[in-house]
């Protein structure tokens, strides 16, 4: 309980990031399942399934990859590395002990800043093994320690969340982080969370809602978590701090347990792991090797592009977009880029159901194209007939038009006869445009583009309806 919160909500977040290594965190198994379908406990060895006598080794990419996430997440880094044993049962553990970190963590003081502007804080960011899968079987549970040993960097966050949406907004930020650093690969690697929630009306009481994957339903159970305390409240049930499951078929949270304190789980350092002592040098090394990462990108866009913030943070949420967009800006007008591949790109991207980065067209084959939207060769409708087949296919935008006889039609000799048509069996519009009706106009270009599939030329349209109609 604590006295010093003040809003209606607080939510903390407990964030288990799978590193995208090779191999487990202190064994030589493959931490990527060798197959499909691969049989339980075809990957382990002594050391990850606990057995006596079995000595751990740290895994130096997971050391890198944690240093990469720490650093992205502004977290100052431990000088050096200690690894604790959590002592719990659970079948899941075959040691009866999780190698964590407790006394120091790999990072900690940092923070996330979300697009609303607010700021949240990351207490800490570790390294730690999973445990192993429980598989339900009728009435049997089965263990399956292919998964036992596996990296993960566990992020805590303050509790500076205030709603379920801003949870969510935290998740889609350290989604991004994840995916410019490279240290998390969609195909391999799991992300879940576990949310600390508490309300005004109980005096802040916590409940924790563990292993909730997936954004929407770290929503909808923060949700449900919210209507369920307060109608317990009101109900005058005295709420205690305990430890839920989130039921995501039934949508509802369950009590596992009363909530354990850190002193229930008996932290003692790992005599098997030596402390590792993390040299300037070496934590340096790993910045430099960092990318530019997607805040820094829409800082970069802004001031060199003078594009709305908005603009760049949509371009910037996804590497590949921001990577083509800072291709494309080189060579064409920068607000013109940004209209074809914030909106129409994403649109087409978004009914595919791809990122850019699936795509097999490539930045030359796009530039080619808004080469021939800004030299008006095209009418925007061509072009973005041309964009949705581009995302199907890679081909070339110029020999495409030139093929399909996509190119503006200008000419007058060409337009006027239709427009003349359209004048004479539209007698009413005509009247309306003579009255200075913006709507009118755009019903005959609209009956020209039909008629010309799309080719015609709106601005000649309009030049020529006023010509004909004496305006």
């Amino acid at each position: 309980m604590s006295e010093s919160f003040t809003s209606d909500v607080v939510i903390g977040l407990e964030i288990h990031v799978e590193l995208n290594t090779r191999t487990k965190l202190f064994c030589g198994c493959s931490r990527i399942p060798l197959r499909e379908n691969e049989p339980p406990n075809s990957r382990t060895c002594p050391t990850c399934l606990g057995m006596p006598g079995a000595k751990p080794v740290v895994n130096k990419a997971a050391i890198e990859q944690g240093i990469k996430l720490a650093l992205a997440l502004h977290c100052s880094i431990a000088p050096t590395l200690i690894f604790s044993r959590k002592s719990y049962f659970y079948p899941d553990l075959s040691k009866n002990y999780q190698t964590s970190q407790f006394e120091i963590p790999l990072g900690s003081n940092g923070h996330i800043r979300l697009p609303s502007g607010k700021t949240v804080g990351i207490v800490r960011a570790h390294l730690e093994e999973d445990p192993a899968s429980l598989v339900h079987k009728g009435a049997y549970s089965l263990v399956d320690y292919n998964r036992s040993g596996d990296p993960l960097c566990e992020i805590v966050t303050g509790p500076d969340m205030n709603s379920p949406e801003e949870a969510r907004e935290l998740m889609k930020e350290l989604i991004t982080v994840l995916h410019y650093l490279g240290v998390f690969d969609a195909s391999t690697c799991i992300i879940k969370a576990d949310a600390n929630i508490s309300i005004k009306e109980s005096g802040y009481v916590r409940s924790e809602v563990k292993n909730i994957t997936g954004f929407k339903e770290i929503e909808r159970a923060l949700c449900y978590e919210v209507e369920r305390q307060r109608d317990a409240v009101k109900r005058g049930e005295q709420l205690v701090q305990d430890t839920r499951a989130w039921d995501a078929v039934k949508g509802v949270t369950t009590r596992m347990r009363t909530k354990e304190t850190e002193a229930d789980y008996g932290y003692i350092i790992d005599p098997d792991l030596v402390p590792i002592t993390l040299s300037e040098e070496f934590v340096n090394s790993i910045k430099d090797s960092m990318p530019e990462l997607h805040f820094e990108k829409v800082k970069k866009f802004v001031e060199e592009h003078s594009i709305p913030e908005e603009d760049a943070r949509i371009l910037a949420q996804e590497l590949s977009l921001a990577h083509l967009f800072e291709e494309v800006a080189q060579r064409i007008d920068p607000k013109l880029a940004v209209r074809w591949l914030r909106h129409e790109l994403n649109k087409v991207l978004n009914e595919s159901e791809k990122v850019w980065s699936e795509v097999e067209a490539d930045e030359s084959q796009i530039i080619e194209l808004l080469e021939l939207v800004d030299e008006k060769k095209i009418t925007d409708i061509s072009a973005r007939e041309i964009l949705a087949e581009l995302i199907k296919r890679p081909f070339s935008p110029k020999e495409y038009v030139k093929e399909k006889g996509l190119e503006v039609v200008s000419d007058s000799s060409a337009l006027k006869p239709l427009l003349q048509k359209l004048i004479e069996e539209h007698p009413q519009a005509v009247e309306d445009v003579k009255s200075g009706e913006p709507k009118a106009i755009n019903f005959f270009v609209g009956k020209v583009m039909k008629e010309t599939k799309g080719q015609a030329s709106p601005a000649q349209v309009n030049k020529l309806l006023k010509e004909l109609l004496d305006l």
